[in-house]
């Protein structure tokens, strides 16, 4: 599979593994990703429900790059440990 150029991302940081695998949960059983980041994420994204835009490989930190560019489309990743704190991610889109 070839390298993709750009992806799409949305993420929800907050500071502790424990919370962020809470969050988790919430999402899994059925809460929003926009609604639980709006509510709880420390990084400015969260105000629009975690959506990071678009970017391509080596904008991000090496952690999320690996998952964005590594995983697939549509699933709920995390958490995340970078030097931020902990993240729960989602890819949108990739091309």
């Amino acid at each position: 599979m070839a390298w993709a150029t750009w992806a799409t991302a949305r993420h929800i940081l907050v500071a502790t593994e424990k919370e962020c695998n809470a969050l988790k949960t919430q999402i899994e059983s059925g809460e929003s990703f926009e609604s639980v980041a709006v509510e709880n994420s420390k990084c400015p994204s969260g105000r629009k429900g975690g959506d990071l835009g678009r970017f391509g490989p080596g904008e991000m930190v090496p952690e999320f790059d690996q998952a964005v560019f590594g995983g697939s489309v549509g699933v709920l990743y995390g958490p995340i440990k970078t030097q931020f704190g902990y993240h729960l991610l989602e890819v949108t889109a990739r091309g």
